[in-house]
């Protein structure tokens, strides 16, 4: 009772954050009749004097109204769009790295021009994260005039970009990119022999688009990214023809036999077989007893679970996996002769992208395609602590 009181006094919280930002668009504004007199080369040379003023010791907050009245004035010159106020306080709420909600429509593209300006005049680099090579280009191209009259340079990361036009994109003011692009280039400056053949620098300032989907949806699958080895690839093979004689036994192998479950501890995504039991939930397929023999018999092992046969355990179960779990134009596409992820949040094939611990080279075997060369994996997962700011 006593919190609604004091709310009802004081108002909420958020209400409480737009009054303390409303003084501040007042200031945007009153400049407003000020940079419209400006000439293009004076516009332009503002960026230059504020930049100077944040080396004399004044901070981003000091010059904000005058960075944003200079963007507002700029995208009017050059789109014929003006920052309506609403845009204004969206901007100032993504500086302070704070989450800004706005519907389709509102223009958040345009809105996040003013914070992408006033944080790249530190010289330090800003970066927008998009959840698509579409989104990052169209932006990207959308918003250039604006920052191009400002004299800031802009920089897009597609998927494929030489390592020199990355490394330029990276130097520019501000870079336009997906999640996954980042994180790739991240997870490679992380396996190069030599710092200069690095392709990013520091990371600054950040505001990610769709900000739910990629720090939370996205965020469970983790970015891998692998370099090859010396491992021989012909076993993956051998074993999936063992497997596609295990899956055909299964087929003519007689019911399995009952199993006592505890109340309330069934499992209905796992479907019982007499030689394996596959878990579709986990994504898993284990061999039952009988399967465990069967395969020893396939094999020619005497023990499949001896301590020298823990790598070709693994193998199995991999090939396993293949041939049960994950389905052709479901979880992967095959394409000139490559298999090719597809991705379960967006369904769009994730080129360069390959499953780890020997699944994708099992998957290859499966398909009939050239079975490439294991990989060592870098893992990364992007998260809400390994990206600064928010969402546009």
């Amino acid at each position: 009772m006593f919190a609604k009181v004091l709310t009802l006094v004081f108002g909420s919280k958020h209400e409480r954050d737009i009054r303390k930002i409303l003084p501040v668009i007042d200031q945007i504004n009153a400049l407003e009749g000020e940079y419209r007199k400006l000439s293009y080369p004076d516009l332009t040379a503002k960026t230059a004097q504020f930049k100077e003023r944040l080396k004399k010791g004044e901070t981003l907050d000091d010059i904000l109204p005058e960075a944003f009245a200079a963007v507002r004035e700029a995208s009017v010159r050059t789109l014929g769009l003006r920052h309506f106020d609403v845009q204004l306080i969206g901007g100032m709420t993504l500086h302070q790295g704070k989450i800004s909600e706005m519907k389709t429509g509102e223009g958040k593209t345009l809105t996040a021009t003013t914070a992408l300006y006033l944080n790249s005049l530190s010289g330090e680099g800003v970066h927008v994260v998009t959840v698509n090579d579409y989104l990052a280009r169209r932006d990207a191209l959308w918003m250039k005039p604006i920052y191009d009259l400002l004299g800031v340079s802009v920089g897009i990361i597609q998927h494929n970009l030489s390592t020199e036009d990355r490394k330029a994109a990276y130097a520019a003011d501000i870079t336009y990119g997906t999640n996954n692009e980042y994180g790739f280039d991240y997870l490679r400056d992380n396996m190069v022999s030599e710092a200069d053949q690095r392709v990013q620098r520091i990371y600054n300032f950040a505001i990610v688009d769709e900000v739910d989907s990629i720090l939370i949806d996205e965020a469970r699958t983790p970015l891998i990214i692998s370099g090859p080895t010396d491992e021989n690839t012909e076993k993956y093979g051998m074993l999936d023809k063992a497997i596609r004689k295990l899956v055909s036994e299964e087929e003519r192998a007689p019911e399995p036999p009952p199993r006592e479950v505890e109340p309330g501890k069934e499992e209905p995504h796992v479907t019982f077989g007499f030689f394996y039991d596959v878990d579709e939930k986990s994504r898993n397929v284990t061999l039952t007893e009988a399967g465990v023999q069967k395969m020893e018999e396939i094999l020619q092992v005497e023990n499949l679970y001896a301590p020298e046969n823990v790598e070709l355990v693994a193998h199995t179960t991999q090939s396993l996996r293949a041939h049960l779990v994950y389905k052709h134009e479901v979880d992967y596409w095959v394409r000139e002769g490559e298999v090719l992820i597809v991705d379960e949040h967006t369904g769009r094939l994730m080129e360069g992208r390959r499953y780890s611990d020997g699944l994708h080279q099992a998957i290859e075997a499966k398909e009939g395609v050239e079975i490439r060369q294991v990989s060592l994996l870098l893992h990364f997962r992007i998260s809400s602590e390994s990206i600064k700011s928010s969402q546009v």
